[in-house]
């Protein structure tokens, strides 16, 4: 997973599933009772400990603790109080069809890119997709009105396609764009996490180019994905740790007439 090596990690939020996938689930910010600490960073968090890990010994004894999610915060344990990475999560309503769902990453990435940023996608193990930024530690609350503005503006050119509001009514044949998770406390599921889910699908990195060729939203698994990144020659997020944007403006509109569209 070359995609986290790239400087200090971010704070986790874990599902445990101690009885396995069909039992009582919880989550856990915090070690406890059960989790071997020695291979984790702990850091301090609001009179807390947060759980970190930048190892694979570390991803070894949270397995053996029977956690099957990882959820990261969009923050370096260095700098809690300022986001470096936002996520765009488009979840798709009833009646949304899986080439829906890229035709909007894809209008998400060509909004980012009138405003000259670089964005990446994954799969999240379910229904939809997470289009990602990096960026220059903000503030977290500058991070979330800017992701807020694109929702929003998205929503209004085209009202039949997308949503911003988390209201479940508003959702049908509609893909809410969730820029909720771009908060301090928000967390979305890591890069090659698997999911407490039938088929133990796992979140899985794509480039942009390859994503037209998946068929289905869920189509990497703890089976098939080994096999999938042995094929690979290149990691898909490569240059993610090495790009960091400046964010812009909140003020700032990606330009209507699109003078030159990425593919």
């Amino acid at each position: 997973m070359p995609v986290q090596d790239e400087g200090p990690p971010a704070p986790e939020r874990l599902q445990d599933r101690p009885d396995g996938a069909a039992g009582q689930c919880f989550f856990q910010k915090h070690v406890s009772a059960g989790i071997d600490a020695k291979h984790l960073k702990q850091v301090a968090d609001d009179g807390d400990k947060s759980i970190a890990v930048d190892n694979m010994a570390g991803l070894v004894s949270l397995a053996q603790a029977g956690v099957l999610e990882i959820h990261v915060r969009g923050s370096s344990i260095d700098r809690l109080e300022d986001s470096d990475r936002l996520v765009f999560d488009l979840d798709p309503g009833p009646g949304v069809e899986w080439k829906d769902v890229i035709a909007a990453a894809r209008a998400v990435r060509q909004r980012l890119a009138d405003l000259k940023l670089e964005s990446f996608v994954k799969t999240t193990g379910g229904k939809g997709l997470h289009v990602v930024l990096p960026i220059k530690p903000a503030p977290w609350d500058d991070a979330k009105e800017f992701c807020r503005r694109i929702a929003e503006q998205m929503a209004a050119d085209s009202p039949d396609r997308f949503t911003a509001t988390i209201k479940k009514v508003a959702r049908k044949d509609r893909i809410f764009i969730d820029y909720l998770r771009n908060s301090r406390e928000a967390t979305a599921i890591a890069p090659y996490s698997r999911r407490a889910r039938p088929g133990a699908t796992v979140s899985a990195p794509r480039t942009w180019e390859g994503l037209g060729s998946q068929k289905i939203s869920n189509a990497f698994t703890v089976e098939n994905l080994p096999k999938r990144l042995a094929r690979l020659r290149h990691d898909p997020w490569e240059s993610i740790g090495s790009l960091k944007h400046a964010l812009p403006a909140v003020g700032a509109q990606p330009a209507r007439a699109r003078q030159r569209r990425i593919k």
